[in-house]
């Protein structure tokens, strides 16, 4: 089978396509021949050796394939030959054959496609722990989303506004705005505006009848977070889900104390591993609200997996239309 594969850390294209042995499933797994696989800006942070949690070399990278269950391992019973799954494996995505834990693929509904799902894969799961599990938001509230038109902060303006809430969009211009608007959210505070440790709060309160926001997904960090963290109302919550915008904030915690307000983070793979039921839960909220209609996955943009490079450096970049996906038919 073709596989992209990490002999050694550095820039995307260092990695090789080569043709690799195909896998046989052992115990408590499923063998999963991979239609799509998102690009994520974690994948850019493992291939290049930067993320906090490195697989042994050699290896292929590529977290939450969706595709068809072609074999399973031992003692396993919820999937089947034919299945169509969302594999929410760690790595071995970027390519023909993926393995992934059984208890960790998740069988789609009729109604949602393969690039649908590769559109939710890692984005909405992401979002739906940040308002749920961290957040722990409540119908009525008002969130801010950070990075709303990037994938994870598109999934937040979704998945709030189909919990009840009230949606704030964060978006780096107000050409984004329509976008954000176009995903259900309320209104948008644009992040660019001078003074923005200033601005970002008196947008929020502006558009909230002056009060701060409930719930804030953060996939930006630095200045942002040091603004965001000024536009929570009292008793509100910030949930740190990445650093996108490149610097590591920090937080005089006398701040928490007077406002009564909380900061915490989201590993979300950590859930996977810790807490599987929880988040079968989530998946199985998801799937259902897109099979619905209720939520509408971005398009996709699909890049063959010979091409994984070029797909990769389009998502830094932020050169692609929709959410940036390999495809394995390389047609």
């Amino acid at each position: 089978m073709k596989a992209v594969m990490v002999r050694d850390f550095g820039a995307p294209g260092l990695a090789k396509v080569e043709e690799t042995p195909v896998p046989a499933p052992g115990p408590g797994e499923a063998l999963v021949r991979v239609a799509l696989a998102p690009v994520n800006f974690v994948d850019l942070l493992v291939i290049e050796g930067k993320y906090q949690f490195l697989p042994p070399r050699p290896f292929s990278p590529g977290k939450g394939p969706v595709g068809t269950v072609e074999a399973v391992g031992e003692g396993v019973t919820a999937l089947a030959p034919g299945d169509r799954v969302l594999a929410m494996a760690e790595q071995g995505g970027y390519a023909e054959l993926c393995l992934a834990a059984a208890d960790q693929c998740y069988r789609l509904p009729d109604a949602v496609g393969f690039e649908a799902a590769a559109a939710l894969s890692l984005a909405y799961d992401t979002a739906w722990f940040a308002l749920h599990a961290r957040g722990r938001l409540a119908k009525g509230e008002t969130v801010l989303a950070l990075g709303a038109t990037g994938a994870v902060g598109d999934a937040t303006v979704q998945l709030a506004r189909a919990a009840g809430a009230r949606v704030l969009a964060g978006v780096s211009s107000m050409a984004k705005a329509e976008a954000a608007m176009a995903a259900g959210a309320d209104g948008v505070v644009d992040l660019s505006a001078p003074d923005l440790r200033e601005s970002l709060r008196a947008q929020v309160q502006a558009q909230n009848g002056g009060r701060g926001a409930d719930v804030i997904m953060d996939p930006l960090g630095g200045d942002v977070f040091d603004a965001a963290i000024r536009a929570l109302d009292w008793c509100g919550r910030l949930v740190v889900v990445g650093f996108a915008a490149g610097r590591i904030a920090e937080l005089k915690t006398n701040y928490l104390l007077v406002k009564n307000i909380e900061v915490s983070g989201l590993q979300i793979s950590d859930y996977r591993k810790r807490r599987p039921a929880q988040v079968r839960a989530c998946f199985d909220e998801v799937l259902a609200l897109a099979a619905a209609g209720r939520i509408a996955p971005r398009p996709v943009a699909a890049y063959p997996l010979s091409d994984y490079a070029r797909a990769m450096e389009d998502l830094r970049a932020r050169r692609a239309p929709g959410r940036v996906v390999l495809r394995m038919d390389e047609g």
